[in-house]
């Protein structure tokens, strides 16, 4: 399996991410298709009245299927009740179940005032990916950047960066954005062909002048 290169922000109700935390709960539910490789790191962001990271996870599967098939498979670990569960998935044609291990709590929850003074961050309402870069951005200084980090591969000396600016980048651009005005070869062959037949014109009405 190849190591993922991102992971997933899950946005949970307070109650749902003590659960996980806890271990008591181990698998989480959408009411959409999710397309999340196997071995995704997961960080928890608790909602209102929490509004902070508070614990990471990993995603060990994603089990899509009809809502009542969905049930049957995971009702003892998902950590609602029948009602609750068919009153979310009212609708739903399709249900994801997010099968999640290694959950474990922040020592230090990182508050949502402290992720927006790096950028302009929005909790998702259901899930977005995060790149160790943003990930470095958002939590650089802060007592639980290490414990945020290390779950995902990022250099180790990242937790000890201070909070900068946010980073801007300078991709390399395409070979010909970086060759600039220089023309094209087939310009350049209809160059040398113009020139060619300048001169050998030139020639002609030079020796029918006398001047050669």
């Amino acid at each position: 399996m190849n190591t993922p290169e991102r992971a997933v922000l899950l946005s949970l109700h307070p109650r749902f991410a003590t659960a996980i935390l806890s271990g008591e709960k181990t698998v989480e539910l959408r009411r959409q298709r999710v397309a999340v490789p196997p071995g995704t790191p997961v960080i928890i962001y608790a909602t209102s009245p929490v509004m902070a990271l508070t614990g990471t996870a990993r995603l060990t599967d994603v089990d899509t299927a009809p809502p009542t098939q969905i049930w049957r498979r995971h009702r003892t670990n998902c950590g609602i009740t029948r009602a609750e569960y068919t009153a979310y998935m009212d609708g739903a044609s399709q249900a994801s179940a997010l099968l999640l291990d290694s959950a474990r709590p922040l020592s230090t929850t990182v508050p949502l005032d402290y992720l927006r003074a790096a950028s302009a961050f929005h909790p998702p309402q259901s899930y977005r990916y995060l790149t160790p870069q943003v990930l470095q951005q958002l939590v650089a200084g802060h007592d639980a950047a290490a414990e945020l980090l290390d779950h995902l591969p990022t250099p180790s000396s990242a937790a000890r960066t201070p909070r900068t600016t946010p980073l801007q980048t300078s991709p390399t651009p395409p070979l010909e954005a970086r060759l600039g005005d220089a023309p094209p070869a087939a310009a350049v062959r209809q160059a040398g062909v113009d020139f060619t037949a300048t001169v050998a014109l030139t020639v002609v009405v030079g020796t029918a002048l006398g001047c050669f």
